[in-house]
């Protein structure tokens, strides 16, 4: 989706050192070697956190773990406390920050993004104004050079033009930092409780002088809340991030602030800066600073836990996971070495040092998420606004859910990857859904129903975690409640309340839709009728698969005919999508490049949006032959030169998520070579290493699992399959570790620059003459073996009773 210098370790004993490795992270046995180049290479070495904090990738650098609850990472600012550089607070081309905060979310295309709660700031200098009345970043910000920052997988390190440093390191719910300043300049740490990203409705802060503590909390929410259609509809709070942190070392001062009222000495404050923008907001907030004499000894130390449930919460959180003496470094180690684990699950051996830190870089992008927000003691803070314990069996409660993204890719490399956190995932969405009336919501946020995007893809990723084996989720249960999303009427549905990108229906005028067949752009209360159709009959599709499964044969059959429903907003005259009326007809004047109808995307993308049915597509625009040169002119400019990076509202746009399949279309349309050749292309060009190496918004990981998956040699066919698509590996090797069941093992010898094509592939020893697999690859495990050609073989995988449906 896209809406435009380490520290000495301190002394730490050997008990507390066996608390933190063993009890605190979990980390997992040493990774194995990743081949002939780098025997002792770990795959956290190889991940740079910084991709993507350019170009509009809307990453963040800072330190957190697999699915963590706290995310530390800079706020930048470009002279407006009311904005930041980027949508998730942080552009690598801007280079002053005025504050270090606690939570973010990876990639998120809205501006400003979610969250970047609490903002703490490491400030040298006497405070004798309030910080919510500088309200260009003047004073209370600081430059920094990126000479000075230090990113890797669980720490993050920065110094800054004033002469201070902070070294960060996390667990799961909780930080622990360093801090240094100049011997000879005052030093105080700022707590900006109501600067989230988003703004706030209220904030509080509390200062223990004599337990050296300072808690607080701050009231928020409002994702997406600042679009152009007024965003009011979002502007709401939804969660308390509550946060506690502690200190080694006396404070020499403190103080608060509200608005412009500066209160040395004072101890409490609160105020909130609300969600609109510019003057409205600006100016306004609390906040509160400690001070601390650093003439002797300039460094301190704190640690910090946070929680959406309570303010005990977050310090249980925090002696749960950081013991009280432990280091930074300590900390970040067990971090790298959590990492470790994480990405172990995919080994791949060969290829350069470039290739192996796009391949894992990516990889560790797409699994930052689904995110915790249970404490360690199983409770969370729920839709509803109420306090929750976690279902039984479920280990953890998860959410950050751009769902009309991660749907396409992200959804099944977890499934794939990580089943049990695919599962626990699944029943955190039925559990928001329970909370919510039985609706599912297309991006949930924290504890919010956001309702941005359009279609239904809850039904699509649950329908996929079941065909791919994830079982621990009530998934009886779960069918049931989206059937009934999709089949019952719900009031929301007739609201153009956030409309367009908010829509509150998750199934827009569903009536009119089960009697038209059709979204119809007049009157369907959705953000584009003709997308609302594509995006509804890729969800039933899945859920017509999930049903089969199941062995539901009603349902099965009354999804099987919905899936089609696609064929209704194909106009056989242009051989596009387009959008219609309730009465049937076209919208006019029509263009394949204009967006009328369509959600992020035009006609000319949004007409390859049909995985279910690519026989069926290619059937309507004159059979396949006719379909691949279309689908030529797609990825190529006229003088057939390629066309892969954007820009165009003709062709192929690798920045956002409707046409991201198309390459992997020409297997179905037997030209398996040209997905060879395209796939390759966008990996080489599209993708790389440095601050731009992703194509646009990682939209909580989905980019990244494009490439993931691009590079293993395989894609997701359709939602609500098992089924992989092939492609052209580009490791020699690689081992993705089923946990539970056999591994899935891809050699490809003659991988490298040179050899893009497949010759023939073996699947378990034999022959395959097919350019897929079926579920039992995943079910079972096996062995892909790939040789592959400086020349494509445009024999292999052709044969038409072969070919992807």
């Amino acid at each position: 989706m896209r809406l435009q210098r380490p520290r000495a370790a301190r002394r730490f004993g050997a008990r507390s050192a066996a608390v933190l490795i063993t009890t605190v992270l979990a980390v997992g046995v040493p990774f194995p070697s990743v081949g002939a180049d780098g025997p002792d290479e770990r795959p956290s070495s190889l991940v740079d956190p910084l991709i993507g904090s350019a170009n509009g990738g809307n990453t963040y650098p800072g330190a957190t773990l697999p699915y963590g609850m706290i995310a530390w990472s800079p706020t930048s600012t470009t002279g407006d406390q009311t904005s930041t550089g980027a949508a998730n607070g942080y552009q690598y081309g801007v280079t002053r920050i005025r504050g270090l905060s606690l939570t973010h979310v990876n990639g998120a295309g809205c501006n400003p993004g979610a969250a970047g709660d609490v903002p703490i700031m490491p400030f040298v200098g006497d405070v004798t104004s309030s910080p919510s009345a500088d309200t260009k970043d003047a004073v209370y910000a600081a430059d920094f050079t990126h000479a000075d920052e230090k990113a890797t997988p669980g720490r993050y390190t920065l110094g800054l033009a004033s002469g201070a440093t902070a070294d960060l390191a996390v667990g799961e719910r909780s930080g622990l930092a360093d801090f240094t300043f100049p011997a000879d300049r005052p030093a105080n740490l700022l707590f900006r409780v109501s600067n989230s990203l988003n703004g706030s409705e209220d904030a509080h802060v509390d200062i223990d002088a004599a337990h050296r503590k300072v808690t607080g909390w701050v009231l928020t929410g409002a994702f997406c809340g600042r679009r152009a259609n007024g965003g009011v509809n979002n502007r709401k709070s939804y969660y308390k991030l509550y946060f506690s942190a502690s200190f080694d070392r006396a404070f020499s001062s403190t103080g608060t602030w509200k608005d412009a009222t500066l209160s040395p000495g004072s101890t409490s404050a609160s105020g909130g800066e609300g969600y609109a923008t510019g003057a409205d907001r600006a100016g306004r907030g609390s906040g509160g600073w400690v001070g601390f004499d650093t003439r002797s000894d300039n460094d301190v130390h704190m640690r910090i836990g946070i929680s959406y449930v309570s303010l005990g919460g977050a310090e249980a959180n925090l002696r749960e996971e950081i013991p009280a003496h432990a280091s930074v470094r300590q900390v970040a180690d067990a971090g790298a070495r959590a990492w470790d684990r994480e990405l172990a699950a995919v080994r791949v051996r060969g290829g350069d040092t470039a290739r192996r830190q796009t391949f894992y870089t990516a990889l560790y992008h797409a699994l930052m998420q689904p995110n915790l927000i249970s404490d360690a003691d199983g409770r969370y803070w729920g839709m509803d606004q109420r306090v929750h314990q976690l279902a039984r069996g479920q280990r953890a409660q998860y959410s950050n859910f751009s769902g009309w993204d991660q749907y396409r890719a992200q959804i099944q490399l977890l499934a794939l990857l990580k089943p049990t956190v695919a599962g626990d995932f699944a029943q955190s969405l039925y559990n928001f859904a329970r909370q919510n009336g039985g609706v599912w919501d297309r991006w949930v946020h924290i504890s919010g129903a956001t309702h941005v995007m359009t279609g239904d893809p809850s039904a699509a990723t649950l329908a996929t975690f079941y065909a791919m084996g994830v079982r621990n989720f009530d998934y009886e249960g779960a069918f049931d409640s989206l059937v009934r999303q999709a089949t019952v009427p719900h009031p929301d549905g007739l609201s153009d309340a956030g409309c367009p990108g908010q829509c509150v229906g998750q199934r827009p005028n569903l009536a009119q839709y089960l009697s038209s067949h059709y979204a119809a752009q007049d009157v369907c209360h959705c953000w584009g009728g003709a997308a609302e159709t594509l995006e509804d009959a890729v969800a039933d599709s899945a859920l017509a698969r999930w049903a089969r499964l199941l062995g539901r044969d009603t349902e099965a059959k009354v999804f099987t005919e919905r899936a089609g429903y696609w064929r209704n907003v194909f106009d056989p005259a242009t051989g596009y999508v387009r959008a219609r009326r309730l009465d049937g007809s076209w919208v006019t004047p029509f263009s394949p490049g204009s967006d009328v109808g369509f959600a992020q995307g035009t006609s000319a993308t949004y007409t390859w949006m049909v995985p279910q049915d690519v026989q069926g597509l290619a059937e309507a625009m004159g059979g396949r032959e006719a379909a691949a040169t279309r689908l030529d002119g797609f990825f190529h400019n006229a003088d057939g030169s390629w066309s892969v990076r954007g820009g165009d509202p003709l062709r192929y746009d690798p920045t956002n998520e409707p046409g991201i399949h198309a390459p992997w279309l020409y297997n179905a349309l037997g030209q398996p070579w040209k997905t060879q050749a395209t796939v390759r292309r966008i990996v080489d060009t599209v993708y790389g290493t440095g601050p731009s190496g992703l194509p646009g918004n990682d939209d909580l990981g989905t980019m990244s699992a494009w490439y993931v998956f691009a590079a293993l040699g395989v894609y997701p066919q359709t939602p609500g399959t098992a089924t992989l698509l092939l492609g052209a590996p580009v490791f020699p090797a690689a081992v993705v570790d089923r946990p539970g069941r056999a591994d899935l093992v891809i050699t490809a010898p003659r991988a490298d620059d040179t050899h893009p094509y497949i010759d023939a592939v073996r699947l378990d020893g034999r022959p395959l003459q097919r350019s897929w697999t079926d579920a039992g690859l995943l079910r079972t495990g096996g062995r892909l073996d790939f040789r592959l050609a400086e020349q494509p073989n445009t024999e292999w995988a052709t044969n038409p009773g072969t070919l992807p449906k």
